[in-house]
């Protein structure tokens, strides 16, 4: 379950480095009770930019496919254009 801790804790920087770096996951700074910063450690940043990286990449690839049609259908339709 994700850390939210109020723009105060940022005063004790080494307990909110240990819970980023315990839970591999991202702690959730707010301010008057709204969202303001989200800290996170290293491996985690790395790790989320690798996963997007992929995420991309794949998407890529299902976009390239997207055109592609099926062997027997291209040659079903050659043999209607070329020999009616």
């Amino acid at each position: 379950m994700p850390q939210i801790r109020p723009i105060t804790d940022l005063r004790n920087i080494n307990e909110i480095s240990d819970i980023c770096n315990a839970k591999m996951e991202p702690v959730f700074i707010t301010k008057n009770g709204y969202g303001e910063l989200v800290v996170m450690s290293i491996a985690t940043y790395e790790q989320m930019l690798e996963v997007n990286e992929i995420d991309t990449s794949i998407t890529k690839a299902e976009n390239e496919n997207a055109n592609l049609i099926d062997a027997k259908e291209a040659l079903l339709s050659l043999r209607r254009k070329h020999f009616g």
